[in-house]
């Protein structure tokens, strides 16, 4: 089972500030967190972290790693945002392994796989164009239903959380996945923060308002652009996405 830390437990890894580390800048500048932190302690990779990243699931293997190695009182991994998670993952790798990712892509021309690499050191900030508000959050007026709404990008931990109840659901039926993802997008529903206004308001939200919320938060949350191009042997250009699974770690193995 996967489990996440409670309020007082103070994971290992955070508490050693004197081990080796360097600071990674933070793509978000802290905006999204009541401390506004803008960048952490993250400390390498050792020979130890090797039984970490060989034996355990990936998602349950990235957490382990990320709260051994961000050296952070005041903001714990699991409650940073996707994009922030994933500049410390890529400053991981790179002072480990190196920043040359090699990867399998399927020629769209003739349908067979090729072998390619991708520089991890060369991917540049996605900054959003709207600035957030001091809690984090976005004031919006959805296009269909001119319902003003406040909204916020999920958390690692969300994301997790929602993933694992997609995982669990029963076989068959199809999971809720976008109703539990707005359920915790969605902060206040014309300034009524209580959750049965906002579940009641799920209920019957337009897809257009769905859809632009979606929109909004993938173009306004800062985070490394993790799309690449790269040209297949039929002179082809083929968008790639840097993903961040278990093999991500196993380089070598």
């Amino acid at each position: 089972m996967f489990f996440f830390m409670d309020n007082d437990v103070k994971m290992y890894g955070q508490q050693e500030f004197s081990l080796p580390h360097d600071v990674v800048k933070l793509p978000s500048e802290g905006k999204f967190y009541k401390n506004k932190q803008k960048s952490v302690k993250v400390g390498y990779l050792t020979a130890s972290d090797e039984n970490i990243i060989m034996s355990a699931k990936a998602e349950d293997m990235i957490m382990t790693l990320l709260r051994n190695k961000v050296y952070e009182p005041d903001l714990r991994p699991e409650d940073m945002l996707n994009g922030d998670i994933e500049a410390i993952l890529i400053f991981l790798r790179n002072t480990s392994f190196g920043s040359e990712y090699k990867i399998q892509v399927t020629d769209p021309a003739t349908g067979k796989k090729f072998a390619s690499e991708i520089q991890l050191d060369e991917l540049d900030i996605q900054k959003g164009q709207v600035e957030p508000e001091e809690d984090g959050s976005f004031s919006v007026t959805l296009p269909k239903s001119g319902v003003f709404v406040k909204i916020r990008p999920l958390t690692y931990k969300e994301v997790v959380e929602i993933n694992k109840q997609v995982e669990n659901y029963p076989a068959g039926r199809v999971a809720p996945k976008v109703t539990w993802k707005l359920q915790k997008q969605i902060v206040s529903v014309n300034g009524d923060a209580s959750l049965q206004t906002i579940s009641k308001f799920i209920e019957g939200l337009p897809i257009m308002d769905s859809k632009f919320i979606k929109n909004f938060l993938e173009e306004n949350e800062p985070r490394l652009d993790l799309r690449r191009s790269v040209i297949a042997p039929s002179g082809e250009k083929v968008t790639v996405d840097v993903a961040f699974g278990a093999e991500f770690f196993r380089v070598f193995f």
